[in-house]
Formats: structure tokens, C-alpha cells, sequence
């Protein structure tokens, strides 16, 4: 199955990236592809389009991460096939912990970060079991509704706090409008809401608890 090319090309328009870089995440999409073959990474009918519909869609987050004077903490939930996390931690992000239960996508997460040099740390478990620590930015694609990302994230946010004042950075789909509401429903938040590169039905949250 051949890869659509021309989304390499349109990923490096949007997010600029060095040449070594680039051979990273070629080599991601190489082990994706092999991977998928055994295991349920994407669905088959998105491989052709992979660099568009899941490389660009994740690295698109990376412009709207906060500026900081120290090294960003960004914790994804249900990582899956590494989107977001891998792409923000092959794009030097920041401290990037992949949290997936799956012990087989865990073992391919770990498995590209080792061949990429990406640094991810994969926490294989689920979200309530895993100790929580500070976090900066929280991230999400294809997981679960707003308001159960924001009922994960609580216990992190209690140990962030003091120090910080977490961010966080959904991809989204043609639904978010009534997660919106219905999460409005619980939460009082400060959201700005950005266009999709990758799908024009998508859209790009980020949000603050008040």
C-alpha cells in the first residue's frame, strides 16, 4: 500500500521541520505501516493518507502549545498509535508521556521512540491507576468525549496547581459542539477554538478550568 507523499510536503509547509527531523518521522510511518499489518494501530483505509490525516493533524497541536521557561510536562491520553505524543516528542515538544492501556500499542510506542530517539515515556496502564504528577498540557485525539478528558485529567491537576496552570489541546471532530455544551454542563472554562489543518469538519480546543 503506498503512502500519499504529498502529505509530506504539505506537513513541512505547515510545521517546518530539519532534515533529520523529517528521516524521524519517515521512519515512524515505515514502522506504523509494518506494525499495523499485525496489530489494530489506524484503520488500513487511512494508511495511503497517513501523513495528512494523522502526522500533520497531530503535529498541527505543536503551534499552540504555551510558551514556558522551562520544558513543557505534556501528558496524552489514550495515546493508541502515538497521536499526538509521538509526533510532539519527534517535534522536541517537550516531556511527553503517552498513557495507553493497551500493552501491544505500548510495546510499538516504545518501540518507535527507541528507533526515533524520540524520548517518549509510555505510562501502559489505565489513566485512574497511574500516579499523578505535574503536568503543563494536556492532549487528546480520537479518545473519549470532552467532559471524560477533563474527569481524567482531575488527579494531575490537583498535583499541578500550585505550580502550574495546565493547559489543554483536543483534536476534535464534527461533535464538538455538543461536547461542548455538554461538558459546560459540569465545567466553567476559558476555550478558544481553532480551524483544523488536516479535516475541515475537525477543530482544535484549547482550554483552561476556571
Amino acid at each position: 500500500m503506498l503512502l500519499d507523499t504529498t502529505g509530506i510536503d504539505l506537513l513541512k509547509k505547515h510545521i517546518p521541520v530539519s532534515r533529520e527531523t523529517e528521516d524521524k518521522l519517515k521512519c515512524y510511518a515505515d514502522l506504523l505501516v509494518k506494525w499495523n499489518k499485525a496489530i489494530n494501530l489506524v484503520s488500513k483505509n487511512t494508511v495511503p493518507d497517513l501523513w495528512t490525516r494523522h502526522f500533520l493533524d497531530s503535529a498541527q497541536l505543536i503551534k499552540y502549545l504555551p510558551k514556558t521557561d522551562h520544558t513543557k510536562t505534556i501528558v496524552d491520553f489514550g495515546s493508541g498509535a502515538g497521536f499526538p505524543a509521538l509526533i510532539l516528542a519527534i517535534l522536541g515538544a517537550g516531556d511527553v508521556h503517552a498513557m495507553e492501556s493497551d500493552l501491544k500499542k505500548s510495546m510499538f510506542l516504545r518501540e518507535v521512540s527507541r528507533e526515533t530517539d524520540a524520548g517518549l515515556t509510555v505510562h501502559n496502564n489505565r489513566i485512574e491507576k497511574i500516579k499523578p504528577f505535574p503536568v503543563d498540557v494536556f492532549t487528546a485525539r480520537a479518545f473519549a468525549s470532552l467532559s471524560k478528558i477533563l474527569d481524567f485529567s482531575q488527579a494531575f491537576l490537583e498535583v499541578s496547581k500550585v505550580e502550574k496552570d495546565p493547559e489543554f489541546l483536543l483534536l476534535k471532530g464534527r461533535n464538538v459542539d455538543e461536547e461542548l455544551t455538554e461538558a459546560e454542563k459540569k465545567w466553567t472554562m476559558k476555550v478558544s477554538r481553532y480551524n483544523s489543518l488536516s479535516d475541515d469538519d475537525a477543530a482544535i480546543l484549547n482550554l483552561k478550568l476556571l
